[in-house]
């Protein structure tokens, strides 16, 4: 859908007013040139946010002097105050629902010893997991007098060790979504679950005599042991039926690369604690998606340690990544010349290719190839799953060759149950139904409609009535299912039991927290009633499926083990041995002629919608991209060089043209993207989302081929002449000073540096001495607590997973757009991303921003009401009947780390939305201003306990929300009277350092330096 048809209305030019300032005057090419090369002659900004602000833009500057936009008190809006509530209602209105809470009929246990009987404000914790693209996140939740609020990590689990990913954060959000289907719907009516049992049944006993050989089941990634069973019996029922796999992030690649390889399909697992280098070929396996993300994140951090042996990474990729701003070395390339470079990798790393052309300079690769042969056994090579199959053998290789098979790289079997190539799966489905081979399609799950291939036009052959009977089980009403003669609604994972295998194998139990909230039916339940269990349950399904596996007599002690650890043991796959890969220079096809000069397409999944199925979840549509900070829109993502080139400036929309297939969308100009090349993402343009998702963002999918699903070249790209108003919160709460004044915000240097000069950051910003202060300092080391933070920023990958653990945790509203684009975004923890260097290849830096709790708070000596003040255990608390707001606190906050309720963002109408909600955190109407309070709830529920077992707090019980959650373990919290404390031990190290220090603030929570590890040589 062209931009300028999704709501509507033409595009138009925003009023002045309408916007931030630092985002009123788009990026102008022409002039930021000389601009950039004045500022860096005068000395500029070392660390930059945004182009903007690395060619000190007027309108950048205007937005210094100012603490909020222009038109940020108004109601400044294209749409009315209904329309606004009618949005915001569809991720928190929660209407629809019952209110009551009904628990499921099955016992399950929880993770901690269960009191005697329940206690009303004494939460509960279960073990659980969730699926994305087949791979299982290990969870705990937490669940209050039968209502899950609020999700963490698994810290037992092997295959996590605790923290989670965005995407388990936001879980919950989609348990409570009202616009989750609610019904059994056929042909637009509203049926009963008995009619659909009546209308199936026919057709399966038709289907009996010619053994199936009309039935196909679609259904996205399985790695559920007792679902593959299932359908596996099924198949033996009706042995012509064919089983089909697709979803559209998906790992062809990866498999087909190890084919090439081994012969067959194997899951490559990686062990980064033990690796020295790391040599990542497009991969960005320090973010949510990648399959075992979070363990790697966790076990990749433990070697950021400078004053350990520290890892050195090499990243080689084709988009600015969270995991490219986490490299020693970042080399920008075009995907297509990806494979090029690993090909000249390869031959010094001692891989033989025969012939293989010298493409890049000695001088980058004869240092990235001693720096492996000098680790072998202790590196990796690791290649994205957007990379061709060559990429993923070439890697595999290089492994091999190194001796890095069974110390840091492993294989084991797959977790896919059914790893086929799903392009062709999909193909061939495609294929069948044109050729009048289908009269009964059951989707399970997925949405091919929308997501599938474009050449197959999937949605036309569902319209054009060829298969008799379609069937579709799902969580929303989407695009497939108005294509579909029946519609189920699908059980949220939080309400109905499962199972399903880590990313290392392990079988995690999927049990539910809450019986379904609208009768929703699992996948294990609708395959069993194709296989005639109509009366099954999942609980029944799963048991029995498991006491046929575990057939010892201890099978209950086993089975209850297994829900309350959250996995079942012994279920890990074993690590398998090739003691010799296929001959890389026969097995690998050589490389394709590349035209220099043409114009790549990379089609990413986004970073925080995915593929699409998070369209309709508010808190993913509002949480910034990692690197663009833009929300609610995907972008057309060039480079600073082909920008200036093309003439084309930010929110510019430009038209795409791909073997005749064109798509509009705005441009965002991102700093460190490759030149000639252009990165879309997909789960936009969705025309049957939910209120929140419907008609936001352009559908990059009707550009993706099954020949070209990632990577394409050939593209056109064509000014409009129109422009659209793009959302990114990057240019917002800059803590630098109105006379252009630059803080020393961001600390880093090499290693080599740092073992010369530990104490880099207190030399580059001079705090004041303690006593300096009109006021009376406060005894604070006499209380038996003093709360602090400390956050290293050498573990932090900026995977914004703190900021919605704090939402979940926190009850923060979600505010639409149009709001962010004014700057009234509600999110207490930001993760600022600062850049280095030159624009098409900076060095970039995450800095986690919360309320910086400070001792000499200058919040709290202009507030005129006394709202916010200090507590004597040095929490500066908000009080928020009191707050009248005036907003002087955070004019007055160096940090800008306060927020403001300009509206009603919450919903007090809806009784039902109590359900999700944090019984323990006041829910904040309009005029109050909140902020980060170090999760004091839990700071109070753990003193209770303590004065109750009259002890103190232990350092370990008490976690903030943000540090439970980060994968990286780079947010410590605790009592920093306690010198035996970690926060205590890690404030005592050199690096740490307090921000904007020099203010004399007095910041409890301060921050650990950053410190690369570059090759020697490759200095310079």
């Amino acid at each position: 859908m062209k931009m300028q048809e999704q709501d509507g209305r033409a595009p138009r030019e925003t009023k002045a007013e309408d916007v931030c300032p630092s985002k009123k005057g788009k990026l102008d090419l022409d002039s930021l040139r000389a601009q950039i090369n004045e500022a860096n002659e005068k000395a500029g900004p070392e660390y930059w946010r945004s182009l903007e602000e690395l060619a000190g833009s007027p309108a950048f500057q205007e937005a210094l002097h100012r603490e909020f936009p222009k038109g940020a008190s108004e109601w400044v809006d294209s749409v009315s105050r209904r329309g606004f509530l009618k949005v915001m209602g569809a991720s928190m209105a929660l209407a629809g629902m019952t209110g009551c809470v009904r628990l499921p009929f099955e016992p399950i246990v929880p993770y901690v010893r269960q009191p005697e009987d329940v206690i009303p404000g004494r939460p509960q914790f279960y073990a659980t997991a969730m699926t994305l693209g087949g791979y299982a996140s290990p969870l705990l939740v937490e669940s209050h007098l039968g209502r899950p609020t609020k999700i963490e990590g698994n810290d037992k689990h092997p295959a996590s060790l605790g923290g989670t990913d965005i995407f388990a954060q936001a879980h919950i959000l989609g348990l409570y979504d009202p616009d989750r289907s609610q019904s059994v719907v056929s042909m637009g009516d509203q049926r009963s679950w008995q009619a659909f049992l009546t209308a199936i049944r026919g057709p399966l006993s038709a289907q009996k005599a010619l053994q199936g050989a009309g039935i196909r089941i679609l259904t996205p990634t399985i790695s559920s042991p007792t679902l593959a069973d299932q359908l596996r019996g099924f198949l033996k029922i009706y042995p012509q039926a064919k089983w089909h796999v697709y979803e559209p992030v998906n790992r062809d690649n990866v498999l087909e690369g190890a084919k090439l390889a081994f012969g067959q399909p194997v899951e490559t697992r990686y062990d980064f604690e033990k690796a020295d280098v790391i040599v990542s070929l497009d991969a960005d396996f320090l973010y949510a998606g990648f399959p075992g993300n979070v363990r790697y994140i966790r076990d990749f951090a433990k070697r950021r340690n400078p004053d350990g042996n520290m890892n050195r990474l090499y990243v080689i990729e084709s988009t600015p990544t969270t995991t490219g701003a986490k490299a020693d070395h970042r080399l920008p390339l075009r995907s297509v010349d990806i494979e090029i470079f690993a090909r000249t990798l390869a031959g010094p790393a001692g891989v033989n290719l025969g012939s293989s052309p010298r493409v890049y300079p000695d001088i980058v690769l004869t240092p990235l190839s001693n720096d492996l042969r000098g680790h072998q056994g202790s590196s990796i090579v690791i290649a994205g799953d957007n990379q061709p199959p060559a990429v993923h053998a070439l890697a595999h290789a290089i492994n091999s060759v190194l001796g890095n098979g069974g110390k840091t790289v492993f294989y084991t079997e797959t977790v896919d149950e059914d790893p086929v190539n799903q392009a062709d799966s999909i193909k061939d489905l495609a294929a069948d139904i044109h050729a009048g081979k289908v009269d009964l399609l059951v989707i399970l799950g997925g949405n091919p409609a929308y997501d599938a291939p474009a050449e197959l036009d999937l949605a036309s052959v569902l319209k054009n009535g060829k298969i008799p009977l379609r069937v579709h089980l799902g969580l929303y009403q989407n695009e497939t299912a108005e294509l579909c003669q029946w519609h189920v609604n699908q059980a949220h994972e939080l309400e109905a039991w499962g199972d399903a295998r880590s990313y290392d194998g392990t079988v995690s139990v999927i049990q539910p927290l809450i019986a379904p909230l609208y009768s929703g039916k699992s996948m294990l339940e609708f395959v069993a009633l194709l296989s005639g269990q109509a009366d099954a349950t999942g609980y029944d399904l799963v048991r029995a499926y498991w006491q046929k596996q575990h057939t010892a007599p201890d099978f209950e002690r086993f089975w209850r083990k297994s829900l309350h650890d959250g996995w079942i043991e012994g279920t890990t796959f074993a690590s398998k041995e090739f003691t010799r890969i296929k001959d890389p220079s026969v097995g690998i096809p050589p490389a394709a002629p590349i035209d220099p000069n043409s114009i790549e397409l990379n089609i990413r999944r986004d970073p925080t919608i995915y593929d699409g199925q998070f369209s309709n979840n508010g808190w993913l549509q509002e949480l910034p991209k990692p690197m663009t900070k833009l929300t609610w829109d995907n972008a057309v993502l060039i480079g600073p060089k082909m920008a200036e080139r093309l003439q084309i400036k930010v929110e510019d929309v430009v038209e795409l043209e791909l073997n005749g297939k064109k798509v509009t969308g705005p441009v965002w100009i991102q700093a460190g993207h490759p030149d000639n090349s252009v990165t879309v993402t997909l789960g936009y343009g969705r025309r049957r989302a939910g209120r929140v998702g419907t008609a936001q963002g352009f559908d990059a999918y009707a550009l993706r081929t099954t020949a070209a699903p990632w990577i394409a070249t050939g593209l056109q790209i064509r000014k409009t002449g129109e422009t659209y108003k793009l959302a990114s919160t990057q240019g917002y709460q800059t803590m630098d000073t109105p006379d252009g004044g630059h803080r020393p915000l961001v600390r880093e240097t090499t290693i080599e540096d740092y073992r010369a000069r530990p104490n880099f950051a207190a030399e580059e910003g001079e705090e004041p001495a303690p006593g300096l202060t009109l006021y009376k300092p406060y005894p604070y080391k006499e209380e038996d607590y003093a709360w602090g933070m400390a956050i290293d920023l050498n573990s932090c990958v900026g995977c914004n997973n703190c900021m919605l653990a704090c939402q979940s945790e926190n009850n923060i509203a979600v505010v639409g757009k149009e709001q962010t684009v004014i700057g009234r975004h509600m999110h207490w923890i930001r993760v600022d991303a600062y850049y280095q260097g030159d624009r098409d290849n900076p060095k970039a830096f995450f800095q986690p921003v919360p309320c910086m709790q400070c001792e000499n708070a200058p919040c709290e000596v202009v507030c005129p009401v006394g709202a916010t003040n200090h507590t004597p255990e040095g929490l500066n608390d908000m009080v928020y009947n009191r707050c009248v707001g005036t907003r002087y606190c955070s004019n007055n906050c160096p940090y800008k780390v306060r927020r403001f309720n300009f509206l009603l963002f919450q919903d007090w109408e809806t009784p039902q939305y109590k359900m999700m909600r944090n019984p323990d955190v006041s829910v904040r109407s309009r005029g109050v201003m909140e902020k980060c309070t170090y999760c004091v709830q839990r700071i109070n529920e753990r003193r209770i306990d303590a004065e109750r077992e009259d002890r103190k707090i232990n350092d370990t019980e008490l976690q903030t929300a943000c540090q439970q959650s980060c994968p990286a373990g780079a947010i410590i919290f605790g009592n920093v009277n306690d010198p035996n404390s970690k926060v205590s031990k890690l404030k005592a190290q050199s690096r740490n350092y307090s921000l904007l220090g020099e203010l004399n603030t007095r910041p409890r929570t301060t921050y650990l330096a950053e410190v690369s590890n570059p090759n020697p040589e490759l200095k310079g």
